[in-house]
């Protein structure tokens, strides 16, 4: 076999960078079997079974791949995955539980669900929808601690404008502080002195004047804000647009 042949096949592998919006040595590792294997145990303690569509199932079908074409065996793990862990966790806030999917503490994938509320006198229950506010709230327990930056006030102007019905920036309120963190954050070098996303959003339904369920719509204003006023022209994973996002999702899903 030439020396060329496993620097192409390695070049052929489907990696974590190929499907998923991570960075760093994790986007550069082939996805192995036994992480899609433990990311799949993970979302079946969680959710009762694999989720259809979510990372789990990518996961496996870019390890049978990567299998197939001999990149890596079915017994490989990849050293970062196991270094430092598949993770699936759930935060519950009120009426809703977040559900965080991530590999070497980097977001594969995010879900919000409604709790059962049980209403009337027969005991039916319901499923409230998602408001923009809820979305805002659930940024700042799953990316509470990236630093707010120019796409992050985009994308919270565009999702308070969603919710209130109106362009007016309000002093004091999400989008006036988002701006000025995200001003005072480009003058400083240390990201621990940086203003964070759950220094402007938490609380964020009580400071709203105003709030509506969110909509594939509104979904789209955000995205479209926070892609626009990035240098990379992406999205942050768990970030405000996908919070967004993922409660438009379920809001189709539940109406």
């Amino acid at each position: 076999m030439s020396q060329e042949q496993p620097q192409r096949e390695q070049q052929e592998a489907l990696k974590y960078g190929d499907v998923f919006n991570v960075n760093g040595e994790l986007a550069e590792q082939p996805i192995a079997p036994q992480d899609a294997a433990m990311m799949q145990s993970a979302e079946a303690m969680v959710f009762g079974q694999t989720q259809k569509g979510g990372p789990a199932s990518v996961m496996q079908a870019a390890a049978a791949k990567n299998e197939r074409s001999g990149v890596v065996s079915h017994e490989d793990t990849t050293q970062v995955a196991g270094d430092e862990g598949v993770t699936v966790a759930e935060t519950q806030v009120p009426g809703r539980r977040i559900v965080t999917e991530s590999v070497a503490g980097q977001i594969l994938g995010q879900y919000v669900e409604p709790l059962p509320v049980t209403a009337g006198a027969e005991g039916d229950v319901v499923e409230a929808p998602i408001a923009i506010g809820e979305a805002l709230a659930a940024t700042a327990l799953v990316a509470g601690e990236k630093p707010v930056e120019q796409s992050d006030a985009a994308a919270i102007r565009v999702a308070e404008a969603r919710a209130t019905g109106s362009s007016v920036v309000t002093p004091g309120g999400l989008t006036a502080t988002a701006q000025s963190a995200a001003s005072v954050n480009e003058r400083l070098t240390q990201d621990v002195d940086k203003i964070t996303l759950n220094d402007v959003l938490t609380g964020a339904p009580a400071r709203l004047p105003a709030d509506k369920a969110a909509t594939r719509q509104d979904a789209e204003g955000v995205m479209e804000a926070e892609i626009r006023n990035n240098p990379s022209l992406t999205a942050y994973p768990g970030g405000v647009a996908a919070s967004v996002a993922a409660a438009a999702r379920l809001n189709e899903r539940t109406a």
